[in-house]
């Protein structure tokens, strides 16, 4: 069971992660893209950060998890460049409408949840795994958890195997070839880079490993 506190620890350790590694996901993006993924996250998080607080002041109860990732998909729409803002806003409002007004989320709604945020991202995108996309990090997360989860794995594992399979298939973009967004102009000059996409993305969802770790 994962309550509100969870999930704005979350939103608080991918805001911390991210901007820790702002400068390493620019550099990654520098040789495929626009050099700008790793300071708009930051800059996308940051501001996260700034409305969850007014939410919060301006509330008379505190939010729901859903409501939570809702207004951080929000955010980001309204304040990243690029297409990571809609790409990322889009997964949390597809999970965050999935949470519903539910005040604590069992593993299976979670897992529902972050199925819905990758069909939002895969419609947006219009991207598949082997595209060289955050996809190929999003994709392999969701399924280790879902599968995870039906074989009655606890919250500690069953987010263990999620952060787990996003580095690794974060990993494996290296060797692709760049088939969606502005890395794919390179063709195979693209080959040998992770994605910027895959990393952020790994690192999100390790940050949703260690709020529930901690919140433990």
């Amino acid at each position: 069971m994962m309550d509100a506190a969870v999930f704005r620890a979350w939103i608080v350790s991918a805001a911390a992660v991210v901007e820790a590694n702002r400068d390493h996901l620019t550099q990654l993006d520098a040789a495929i893209g626009d050099a700008d993924h790793g300071t708009n996250l930051a800059r996308g998080f940051t501001a996260v950060l700034g409305a969850l607080d007014a939410a919060g002041v301006s509330a008379a109860e505190p939010m729901v998890p859903g409501a939570i990732l809702t207004l951080t998909g929000n955010t980001l729409i309204s304040k990243v460049g690029g297409a990571s803002g809609p790409l990322y806003g889009t997964a949390f409002r597809r999970a965050g409408k999935a949470l519903g007004d539910a005040a604590d989320v069992e593993l299976p709604a979670l897992a529902a949840a972050l199925e819905a945020a990758l069909a939002g991202v895969q419609q947006l995108g219009a991207a598949r795994e082997g595209d060289k996309t955050m996809v190929d990090a999003l994709a392999p997360a969701t399924r280790a958890f879902g599968k995870a989860v039906a074989e009655g794995a606890s919250a500690t594992d069953a987010l263990g195997a999620l952060a787990e399979a996003a580095e690794a298939g974060a990993q494996a973009t290296i060797p692709m070839q760049a088939l969606k967004g502005r890395a794919s102009y390179l063709g195979p000059r693209s080959v040998g880079h992770e994605d910027p996409g895959a990393v952020s993305t790994a690192l999100i969802l390790g940050a949703l490993r260690d709020a529930a770790r901690a919140g433990r």
